[in-house]
């Protein structure tokens, strides 16, 4: 199969996702008039973040403009494998517009709340509390197995558990704000994947 097809379906993936993204967080920050500091999560841990999101985005980036750069991650996976990638990076792509349009103007880059914040529970809010950990890292898996690269997917793993880590503290400023109503909520959904037994 020719390398191109996989770049074309890669970069779509990629960029319809950075599209959705950005266009909901713009329109969050526009909606509630409010700008969320990055400093809330501490400065050590943004400048984590700054330096892994630079190379978590410019990986992709570097396979899309020539897959030679990226080829001393390759793994040789079998051309069925990068095609369930291409289905798995669709189906993320859907979730993550799935997600954004969910939460609405309820979405911001730090483990803090807006003033005017209401608790989400519809769409994959219903069953996951933070499905953008689990959707957006999946994502960048799916465009590891696309670009057959081990370096991408790896990437998109470390993404998690950086972006888990905040989970704690997040989650404390949702109790914080919302009190046993969040209580409740945390009962009946699971943290990233859907709560065995599903919600009551």
């Amino acid at each position: 199969m020719n390398e191109n097809i996989f770049r074309i379906l890669a970069a779509l993936i990629f960029f319809t996702g950075i599209g959705i993204s950005s266009y909901f967080r713009s329109k969050a920050d526009k909606d509630s008039g409010e700008k969320i500091s990055r400093k809330v999560d501490g400065t050590a841990f943004m400048n984590l973040v700054k330096i892994g999101g630079l190379i978590l985005w410019l990986s992709p980036l570097l396979y899309l403009i020539n897959p030679a750069w990226m080829a001393w991650s390759r793994l040789g996976l079998p051309e069925w494998v990068r095609w369930l990638g291409v289905g798995f990076g669709i189906l993320c792509t859907m979730g993550i517009y799935w997600l954004f349009s969910s939460i609405g103007s309820g979405i911001t880059p730090t483990s803090a709340t807006r003033r005017e914040h209401k608790l989400i529970t519809s769409g994959p809010y219903r069953w996951v509390r933070h499905p953008l950990y689990t959707v957006g890292s999946s994502m960048f898996i799916a465009l590891g197995m696309v670009a057959d690269s081990w370096f991408i997917g790896l990437l998109g793993i470390l993404a998690f558990i950086a972006m888990a880590s905040r989970t704690p503290k997040e989650e404390a400023n949702l109790i914080e704000k919302f009190g046993d109503e969040y209580r409740d909520y945390m009962k009946q959904t699971g943290r990233y994947l859907p709560k065995l037994g599903g919600r009551s």
